[in-house]
Parts: C-alpha cells; sequence; structure tokens
C-alpha cells in the first residue's frame, strides 16, 4: 500500500497551483500552498504516509467532528433539540437562514451549529479547549498536540461574523454561555495542529466502531460511530457535500487549513492537506488525493459501506 499512497500523491501533485489559501484569517493565509501530504491509518494499526504527512497544520472545522464527538458523549441525543440534521443549502457562515429559523442551526459542521456545541462543551467542562486537546492528544497518540496560539489570536481578531451568530443565537435562547467564552473556546479548539498522521490515527475510531486504537479502549458506541458518520456524509464538505459524496463516497469533514479526514467504515481512515482552497472552502489537491484513493479502492478489494 505504500507505493500506492506515494502514486496518489504525486498524481494528486497536479492540482498543486490551483485554488487559493484561506484568507478571512491572517494566520491562514501564511501557509504555503505547495504543501501536500496523505497518511493513512489502518484498523489493524498500519500506517502509510507521503509528502508532507507530518507537518502538523491548523484543523479548522475538522474540530467540529471532535467537538460533536465529545457533546454526543456528554449530552447525548438531547442536544439535538438545540441543533439540526440537516444539510443547509447555504455559505457554513450564513446569518440569514440562522435567524430565519430562530436561531437553530442547519447542523452541528455549519460554524453556528458548531458554537451551539461548542456552549454545551462549556457548560460541561471547566477547561473545555484543554480537554479537547487532552483527547486529541489522547486518541493520536501524540502528547505534543498544541493549541496554535498565533491562529487562535487571529481568529479572535476577525471574530465579528461569528460573534454575530453567537449573539444571534443567544437572542433566541439557543446559548447558555457567555457570547465570548464559547467564541474563545470555539476559536481555541479551531486553531488546534495536528499533522495528517495525527488526524488519521485520532479519528480512526469512526472506521473502527468507536474502537480508538492509541487509547486502547471504545472511545464512542458502534451506533454513535454509525450516525457521526452520516452527518459527515451529508455536511462535512460545507456547500460541496454532496458533490463530494458523489465523486467519493466516503463520509468526510474539511477545514479552511487545508486538511480533510475520510472514512472508509471497517478499514481505514485518511487524511489529506495542501492548502489551497475551491471557492467552497474545500483543498483542491487533498479532495483530488481522495478521488483517486477511493477509485482505486475497489480495484484492491475494499469495499465502501457508509454505514
Amino acid at each position: 500500500m505504500q507505493s500506492w499512497i506515494e502514486d496518489i500523491h504525486a498524481r494528486a501533485r497536479t492540482r498543486l497551483g490551483q485554488g487559493r489559501v484561506a484568507s478571512y484569517i491572517p494566520a491562514l493565509a501564511q501557509q504555503d500552498p505547495e504543501r501536500l501530504g496523505i497518511a493513512v491509518s489502518t484498523n489493524a494499526g498500519e500506517l502509510y504516509t507521503a509528502g508532507d504527512a507530518e507537518t502538523p497544520f491548523s484543523i479548522q472545522s475538522i474540530a467540529k467532528v471532535l467537538l460533536l464527538t465529545l457533546a454526543l458523549r456528554t449530552h447525548g441525543e438531547t442536544l439535538w433539540q438545540r441543533v439540526g440534521l440537516n444539510p443547509s443549502g447555504m455559505p457554513f457562515n450564513s446569518l440569514a437562514q440562522l435567524e430565519a429559523e430562530q436561531g437553530k442551526p442547519r447542523n452541528p459542521f455549519i460554524n453556528a451549529g458548531a458554537i451551539v456545541v461548542t456552549d454545551r462543551l462549556v457548560s460541561a467542562f471547566a477547561t473545555p479547549p484543554k480537554h479537547l486537546q487532552d483527547v486529541a492528544r489522547r486518541l493520536s497518540g501524540n502528547a505534543s498536540i498544541l493549541i496554535d496560539d498565533r491562529v487562535l489570536a487571529s481568529e479572535w481578531q476577525h471574530r465579528s461574523r461569528n460573534a454575530a451568530a453567537a449573539y444571534l443565537m443567544k437572542a433566541f435562547g439557543n446559548l447558555d454561555n457567555e457570547v465570548d467564552e464559547v467564541l474563545h473556546t470555539y476559536f481555541s479548539c479551531c486553531a488546534l495542529a495536528m499533522s495528517c498522521i495525527d488526524l488519521a490515527v485520532a479519528l480512526n475510531f469512526l472506521a473502527a466502531d468507536g474502537h480508538a486504537r492509541a487509547m486502547g479502549e471504545r472511545f464512542v458506541s458502534p451506533g454513535l460511530t454509525r450516525r457521526i458518520n452520516a452527518i459527515m456524509t451529508t455536511c462535512g464538505m460545507y456547500d460541496a457535500a454532496g458533490d463530494f459524496a458523489y465523486r467519493v463516497g466516503l463520509p468526510a469533514k474539511s477545514g479552511v487549513g487545508g486538511g480533510i479526514v475520510a472514512v472508509v467504515p471497517g478499514r481505514m481512515t485518511i487524511c489529506a492537506w495542501s492548502p489551497a482552497l475551491d471557492g467552497n472552502g474545500n483543498s483542491v489537491a487533498a479532495q483530488h488525493a481522495l478521488e483517486l484513493f477511493a477509485e482505486e479502492l475497489a480495484p484492491l478489494g475494499v469495499s465502501m459501506p457508509l454505514r
């Protein structure tokens, strides 16, 4: 498999030079658009990498998967009283839809939805960012994972639109804690710096019926794993979720830092990272790498059930 991953990396590099690095968070605008890393973590514990797989990057919205998982572990199905389960059909930071629907976000992977999820964690934990950092370390087996203070400061300085969404939800009674505390926690989680290897290993529990290999224990139930994968399939790639599902057919979550994590249930997780994004906020080269990956799984005898 190692030579196969290296071949996918080489072919995906042909998409470098397309797209643009995220600029609305100034700290992300300094990323090198020529970087590309891929890491695959199998349920058997094998790890295959290519390119810049060891380079830490800002995980951004990929953190929403961890936020959602922790909130469901803590609050269970009552979480869905606060946030919906359906694709938004609107930009991930839309305010118009949020007001029209009286402060209940469509799903936990748009910004407003993730802010509501974060509010639930602020209510549950004394120091939610530290808790999430610790969970990321334990899931990945990498004790050196940190929150990037430079990215955090940049997001905080340019928080106006997220603050508008948070205050709107607060006005509708869908936020219990102070807006600044919730936003600082949310930005801290998005500012986690992890590599492709870290993310592929950390989120492998989604491919392994909830078992976290690095922890040596079951992190969530098989049923919860299935439900999180379902939400990733329908809502994980911003406005391009349907297109990605059609082309790739795997549960996935992207972030504007350029990373995408995809799940092959029962088999493996793959993380691809390249900072240059398309108009939907998804990495151009990382998407292409995952499309090549999915196209060649079937000939290798690997099925891809979305279970």
